[in-house]
């Protein structure tokens, strides 16, 4: 099927940063064919969309996510240190395999309403989390996770190894599920485990993700018990490289930015989830000018709130461009490019996604340009970092299937499918009032 979307800005995020206005992009059974400037004959479809000059570019990814997490969205949002004393008790007390369904569900449909067509989760329960992408459209780049203590999918420590390498063997090869490996922190697994998680990748030829060089007690751990930072930590147990995606990465020496630069390792940086928490902000300024790979995250909705990347891009402009006292730090173009084609480099897929060109996989949004806050719009890559929000997105395509249309979901229900999480969520509220 040919559907050609027309009168729009698109913004190609190639490598030229081509851009056309007034633009058309056509795609055929789920890639992109051709894109450019309108022309007066153009190309057959079977459907054509007028995107009435809003604004066309890729999808965005986001390359940090708990997306089950869904019911802690507003619980304990001020408590110091929440992670052990509320996130991991109340996950092993209330979190089940249905809730995880019914929150990746109600998760994705916030993602997709936000232009997200690619996201990266780490969690348990991860098939479902797996069936609720091939359900709803998007593409899901998903890790069940590996942890040195009890989970609510596993009773033995560990015991996401196994989990793990069964879900990279069901869902490999997938066309919206990619199945990766997910040991969950560099202090929360032990030398010996973070290698098996690593090595496992190796064997499937598939990412590894965790949460590294994030929390102060983290840095002093590894200083005091061995003398070096996180990432150094790493380094010598052979785990940096082009398989290792390394979430947050706040507090970097020299030596951490070159070791992560020398072996191709790539960050994803979740900048409201980081300053939300006080934790900082990571020196991404000195990352890019190594040439590491960097995508945005938003983290769970537990951690950030939201799951989007419009919130994601606003907070990165405003909290780098004061920690850099420079205003004129990262324009608004370099940062509409981490939320596209750097989350597909982090990923090493920007041979099929993160930008809009012939061969590439058709993951598009089109964010309106008729709302009040959107006029006038001089520059569309400022006016989606500094103006727009979710509100704004239009339309929504992955793999050439419309999935939003009209701000609305076309093959889903969402008052539904919030209707049964909040039937869902009961045990799990019932057990937070002992934490809040």
């Amino acid at each position: 099927m040919k559907i050609l979307i027309r009168n729009a800005t698109v913004l190609t995020m190639d490598e030229e940063m081509h851009l056309y206005a007034p633009g058309y992009v056509l795609t055929r059974d789920g890639r992109i064919e051709e894109l450019g400037e309108e022309k007066e004959i153009l190309p057959e479809a079977d459907e054509i969309i007028d995107a009435g000059g809003g604004i066309l570019l890729p999808g965005f990814i986001n390359t940090h996510c708990h997306v089950p997490m869904m019911p802690f969205r507003s619980l304990g949002d001020d408590c110091p240190d929440r992670l052990r004393r509320f996130l991991f008790p109340l996950e092993n007390e209330a979190m089940t395999k249905e809730l995880v369904a019914l929150s990746a569900r109600y998760g994705i449909c916030e993602m997709l309403l936000a232009g997200v067509t690619t996201f990266t989760d780490m969690y348990y329960f991860e098939d479902e989390v797996a069936k609720a992408c091939e359900e709803l459209g998007i593409r899901g780049v998903l890790g069940e996770t590996v942890i040195g203590q009890k989970t609510c999918d596993s009773e033995e420590p560990y015991g996401g190894l196994l989990l793990a390498e069964e879900f990279i063997k069901t869902w490999k090869g997938c066309e919206l599920v990619t199945p990766i490996i997910a040991p969950h922190a560099t202090n929360t697994n032990s030398p010996k485990m973070l290698k098996k998680a690593y090595e496992t990748a190796l064997k499937y030829d598939t990412l590894c993700t965790l949460h590294a060089s994030e929390m102060d007690y983290e840095l002093k751990y590894f200083k005091d018990e061995y003398g070096q930072t996180p990432i150094e930590f790493l380094n010598t147990l052979g785990i940096l490289g082009d398989h290792l995606l390394a979430a947050h990465c706040i507090h970097l020496t020299e030596r951490d930015i070159a070791l992560l630069s020398e072996s191709k390792t790539t960050v994803s940086h979740c900048i409201g989830s980081n300053t939300k928490a006080g934790k900082g902000v990571a020196p991404v300024k000195d990352l890019l000018a190594a040439r590491i790979p960097v995508g945005l995250g938003t983290d769970g909705a537990s951690s950030g709130n939201t799951l989007d990347l419009f919130t994601q891009m606003r907070l990165f402009a405003s909290f780098h461009k004061t920690e850099n006292r420079d205003r004129s730090l990262f324009p608004a173009k370099e940062i509409v490019k981490l939320a596209t084609t750097g989350g597909a480099k982090t990923l090493h897929m920007e041979h099929v996604l993160g930008s809009l060109e012939p061969g590439k996989k058709a993951d598009m949004v089109l964010v309106e340009t008729d709302s009040v806050n959107m006029f006038p719009c001089y520059d569309p890559y400022s006016a989606l970092v500094y103006s727009a929000n979710a509100s704004n997105v239009e339309l929504v395509m992955v793999g050439g299937k419309v999935l939003v249309r009209g701000k609305r979901l076309v093959h889903a229900d969402l008052k539904q499918i919030r209707k049964e999480l909040e039937d869902g969520i009961g045990s799990f509220r019932k057990a937070a009032e002992s934490y809040i």
